[in-house]
């Protein structure tokens, strides 16, 4: 005889599992399947944006994140390769203000690398005049090569090397913290 819960569970189990499936086996289907849905959404976020497109710049959130539209779309763009300074971290006002200067109301060329967990297009932003805002925001002390999730940038790496070197931009002070760094202290002591 049924109770009430087992005729639940059992209208609920899907059709192409055996009767009297439990648990294990319904996590044995999922983890068979979870690598197939991952391909095919990442299927479906490759398709939905070429790898190179004209944008134009409609905002600029931070020294490292904008807004563009392209075909009446506003699509979210994370600079690649970079890490500007945090609000309350001393050069994040400069950087905000050279990434609007060099690229706000601008059509620049997006180069698509993928998207972050926050489902933004992390991108190289080329300028009209070819240049990448990327590489000027760490050639002019305005941001770190972030390294983590661009670890073989061999020219993100010179330029940064370059502005220590020559004490540009946030270089200038005696110990700048990364903003990597920034984040994770302020979360910890905020929570």
């Amino acid at each position: 005889m049924h109770t009430g819960r087992a005729r639940l569970a059992e209208a609920a189990r899907p059709a192409f599992l055996p009767a009297g499936a439990g648990r294990a086996q319904w996590r044995c289907m999922v983890a068979r399947l979870a690598p197939v849905l991952l391909l095919l959404v990442r299927l479906a976020y490759s398709q939905a944006l070429p790898p190179s497109f004209p944008a134009r710049v409609v905002s600029v959130a931070d020294g490292d994140t904008l807004t563009v539209l392209q075909n009446r779309q506003q699509i979210r763009i994370r600079l690649y390769g970079i890490d500007c300074p945090e609000s309350g971290q001393p050069f994040h006002t400069r950087a905000n203000r050279r990434t609007a200067e060099l690229a706000h109301g601008r059509t620049v060329t997006i180069r698509a690398e993928s998207r972050d967990r926050y489902g933004r297009l992390v991108a190289w932003v080329i300028l009209p005049d070819g240049r990448s805002l990327n590489e000027i925001l760490v050639a002019e002390g305005l941001a770190w090569h972030f390294r983590r999730y661009a670890p073989r940038e061999r020219r993100l790496m010179q330029l940064e090397q370059e502005a220590r070197d020559a004490r540009r931009g946030l270089w200038q002070e005696p110990a700048p913290v990364p903003p990597w760094e920034w984040r994770r202290h302020t979360r910890r002591s905020a929570g």
